[in-house]
């Protein structure tokens, strides 16, 4: 199916008898490396809303491009929106497909920092229209997914890493200067990872980077958004992400 803003409110409306899914892919524009563009996030999860949407009919909603990015504002380019014009935005957004239909919506989330408020978002949404709401976090979506596919030895699912660089190279490989690909470790190590603290992300990388832009390839690119639109396609099929009964709160 294509996205909604192309299609004629004709063929959108005969598609309401189809399916009650919505997809809502989000992403975020901040730094990603000297090599990939600072949208990658949302050319993910974009291209992985489309590919999920040749297989299991649904409306896809336009891209919300900018999500709250403020730790890493150092950085030029990094554009940043709050949590709570985040959450309003795309609350809106998906209040106007749950009144045309929708009984089930999922975030396709390309960034982390946008995780929290999204979760919060769904149980309002589900409190209060009685439908049913997932979120994938991408990046950490695809790790199980791709384990025996990694090369590098450090950090390959890190920023702008290896599986970030074999995605975009992959996607968009007119955006992708390879050349400047670099291996980036963390400049400080945190003996306590299991307490999350705000931070400046500069504090950790001068480049972007955090892991191996180097391995990526196109490759793995393909076969990581392969098994991730498969994985996908499996939960909306599944009983998990069945609609909700009449309509009830699903609790």
């Amino acid at each position: 199916m294509p996205p909604v803003q192309t299609m004629n409110w004709v063929d959108f409306d005969a598609l309401r008898g189809e399916t009650d899914l919505a997809l809502i892919p989000l992403g975020a524009v901040e730094v990603y490396g000297p090599h990939l563009p600072l949208g990658a996030d949302g050319i993910a999860t974009s291209a992985l809303a489309a590919r999920v949407a040749e297989r299991v009919p649904a409306f896809v909603a336009p891209l919300i491009p900018v999500g709250y990015s403020t730790a890493l504002d150092d950085f030029p380019g990094t554009l940043s929106v709050r949590p709570s014009s985040l959450v309003a935005y795309t609350e809106d957004v998906a209040e106007s497909l749950i009144g045309w239909g929708c009984r089930r919506i999922l975030f396709l989330n390309g960034h982390a920092g946008n995780v929290p408020y999204l979760n919060e978002l769904a149980r309002l949404l589900e409190s209060r229209h009685g439908v049913r709401c997932a979120q994938i976090d991408w990046w950490r979506f695809i790790q199980p997914l791709v384990e025996d596919l990694v090369e590098s030895d450090l950090l390959p699912h890190g920023h702008a890493s290896e599986f970030g660089t074999s995605v975009m190279r992959h996607l968009v490989p007119e955006h992708v200067k390879q050349e400047r690909a670099i291996r980036t470790p963390p400049a400080t190590k945190d003996p306590f990872p299991d307490f999350p603290r705000p931070g400046r992300y500069r504090a950790l990388t001068e480049t972007g980077v955090l892991g191996d832009g180097t391995v990526g390839t196109a490759e793995k690119g393909a076969e990581t958004m392969r098994r991730a639109v498969d994985r996908v396609v499996a939960f909306l099929e599944s009983e998990a992400f069945r609609a909700v009964d009449g309509g009830q709160d699903p609790g």
